[in-house]
């Protein structure tokens, strides 16, 4: 459960913006609400001055936030991060934000004791991140799951008798609609996907902002399947399954079309779907 790779919507650009936008505001109302660290006895100003005051100080300490979400967006690239590595990562934002409001309030009053100042900024600050965290990730979490229906039942359904699948971007927009005897297969490309197809007989390229595991979730129990860690191909359209000193490859029946590598991961599942697909086309 722990080792379980977190959902791709959690570092999506956008979702990222909207994290730091709206922990920032979190921040705001809870240090104007709660006034940790007895910061209301810094310095004798009106409320106006104090809420001036602490939002300064706030997007000062969120550049944390900011720089760790930057590098995460990079990171998660190429590595994708598991429940205890999010985990680990939240932890050491929650540390290097605390030494911050820490080192800000000891400055500001020297006769505080560095110890007591850390864990007392370290409770506070679990606070600040953890709760606005936890509402978006439940919001994220059911914003994707929505999309997910949507796209699937879009796919699913007809339209004037042939049946149709609609492609939506991460925002979930409709960017395509498509004929399921058009498709021919899809290509990771980084946050995108690029949906290979046949319009008028001419294999087209269409590029579209998502990612392949959520059209594979998308396709799940139909006859589009992943078959590697780049691809996933509509088995109507595969001819042949082809083993070669370096691989297994897939061979459409349609011209100029390249042939899809099979991974090893996919091997068994493929070949086994493939034989009964094509038993029951026979």
């Amino acid at each position: 459960m722990l080792t379980r790779k977190i959902p791709d919507y959690y570092y999506e650009k956008s979702n990222l913006i909207r994290l730091v936008l709206f922990t920032a505001f979190f921040d705001l109302i809870f240090i104007n609400i709660y006034k940790p660290f007895s910061s209301l006895t810094w310095y004798p100003v009106s409320e106006f001055k104090f809420f001036l005051f602490s939002s300064l100080v706030i997007l000062t300490g969120l550049l944390t936030v900011a720089i760790s979400r930057v590098i995460m967006y990079f990171y998660t690239k190429k590595h994708a991060l598991n429940c205890i590595e999010y985990g680990i990562w939240i932890v050491l934002e929650i540390f290097f934000l605390s030494t911050f409001y820490t080192v800000y309030s000891c400055v500001l009053r020297p006769e505080r004791e560095v110890m007591e100042t850390f864990w007392e900024a370290s409770e506070n600050t679990s606070l600040i991140l953890l709760l606005p965290y936890a509402i978006l990730m439940l919001y994220f979490s059911w914003r994707d799951k929505e999309q997910k229906l949507q796209m699937l039942g879009e796919m699913k359904g007809d339209a004037g008798g042939a049946n149709v699948i609609s492609f939506r971007d991460e925002k979930g927009e409709l960017r395509l609609s498509i004929k399921h005897s058009n498709l021919l297969y899809i290509e990771s490309a980084d946050n995108y996907v690029r949906i290979w197809y046949l319009n008028k007989g001419v294999v087209t390229k269409f590029m579209l902002r998502n990612t392949l595991k959520v059209m594979e979730e998308t396709f799940e129990g139909t006859n589009v399947l992943r078959c590697h860690r780049s691809y996933m191909v509509n088995f109507e359209h595969v001819k042949v399954i082809r083993r070669e000193k370096d691989g297994v490859y897939l061979e459409f029946g349609v011209e100029k079309v390249p042939d899809i590598p099979i991974s090893k991961t996919y091997s068994e599942k493929v070949t086994r779907w493939f034989m009964c697909y094509s038993s029951s086309n026979e």
